[in-house]
């Protein structure tokens, strides 16, 4: 049947109203009025053996249903389903990141006080190699699966080592200038992004020319320690120390788009894209929660309060729960010339991991 003139107008308003809301689906999510989150779990785990109390970076695989926690001189394997030990992975003497490449069947374990990289065998937890950095601090690690390296992040060696997991071999060592270099994230497509803690800037690296391309400062945000991203709106979230602050920026200009106050200590920082939601933990036992409306605009959801000194975390992307894992403290030291603001020291016995879901 033939349209008439005046239904011509009515059926083009609908065509352009439809792609509007295309449009508005494809950029924009409406703000959930609260997140739902709260602690459904909390894991109690022994002490590491050593003498000094001492935790870092988590590491989930969805898939495996493993959650890796780095734990002083072990990393402790969390069944995610019933929460039971699995196993672990000890003889390190202070462990910090874990990085799995699957189609490998290894994972990365970053021990810093040793200098290296232990290899493990994903299946069986048991230790099958290492890989001397001779860099001291060797920290976080990641997967870059554009370059199929490893990267890890020298703390105060201020560079990054470069990894072949097939090989077992060391590639390169980048220098990343300044004096303290914090975790990192890749794009998936040639691009790896570090914080440089001291120089307030992200440092932006190709990850198959092993190369540095740009630097971009992160102010107002300063000390930028924490990182996540929305690959694929091309957004970088990076958290900051002092002045504290969260700022999401541009991934392909360095341009920063927004900023916002978070609290004290901030070590974590996840993006997830199945719900836009952004994790972000502090030392201060908050959980800041913002949902990214659009890709130029972050909004607060809720600030949960969890533990003093559970700023590491990690999240399951099958349950959406979050891991944050901490301990008792004792009092912070009398302050001294050297160091005038003391943090209360990690107690050992008490260490836990935190369970939060909706």
């Amino acid at each position: 049947m033939k349209a008439s003139s005046f239904a011509r107008p009515a059926v083009a308003l609908l065509f352009v109203l439809c792609g509007w809301c295309l449009c508005l689906g494809t950029y924009a999510r409406p703000k959930p009025a609260a997140s739902g989150y709260h602690l459904i779990k909390t894991i109690p785990l022994p002490p590491a053996p050593g003498d000094v109390e001492y935790f870092d970076y988590i590491t989930v695989d969805a898939e495996a249903r493993r959650v890796y926690v780095s734990h002083r001189t072990e990393v402790v394997v969390l069944n995610a389903d019933d929460y039971t030990v699995v196993g672990k992975i000890g003889d390190l003497k202070l462990c910090h990141g874990v990085a799995l490449v699957n189609e490998l069947g290894k994972g990365f374990i970053t021990d810093g006080d040793a200098e290296k990289v232990v290899i493990f065998d994903i299946k069986s937890l048991k230790i099958t190699g290492e890989i001397k950095t001779n860099q001291p601090d060797t920290d976080s690690i990641l997967y870059d699966p554009a370059s199929k390296f490893l990267f890890t992040i020298n703390g105060h060696s201020a560079n990054t080592t470069v990894i072949d997991p097939v090989k077992e071999v060391v590639v390169k060592n980048i220098e990343l200038g300044g004096n303290n270099v914090e975790t990192a994230v890749a794009d998936g497509k040639g691009m790896v992004y570090g914080n440089n803690v001291d120089k307030n800037d992200i440092v932006a690296i190709d990850s198959r020319g092993l190369q540095i391309k740009t630097r971009w400062p992160v102010a107002p945000e300063g000390q930028p320690t924490s990182m996540g991203m929305d690959r694929k709106n091309r957004r970088l979230f990076s958290g900051g120390r002092g002045p504290q602050m969260l700022v999401m920026m541009d991934a392909d200009s360095g341009k920063v788009i927004q900023s916002l106050p978070i609290t004290a200590g901030v070590d974590a920082t996840i993006f997830e894209p199945e719900t836009g939601m952004l994790f972000v933990s502090t030392r201060e036992g908050m959980l800041h929660i913002y949902h990214e409306d659009t890709p130029n605009k972050l909004s607060e959801v809720e600030t949960i309060k969890t533990e003093y000194g559970a700023k590491t975390m990690g999240l399951d992307s099958k349950t959406h729960n979050l891991y944050l894992s901490t301990s008792d403290f004792n009092p912070p030291a009398a302050p001294t010339e050297k160091q005038p603001h003391p943090l209360p020291r990690a107690k050992q016995g008490n260490f836990r991991v935190l369970v939060y879901g909706r």
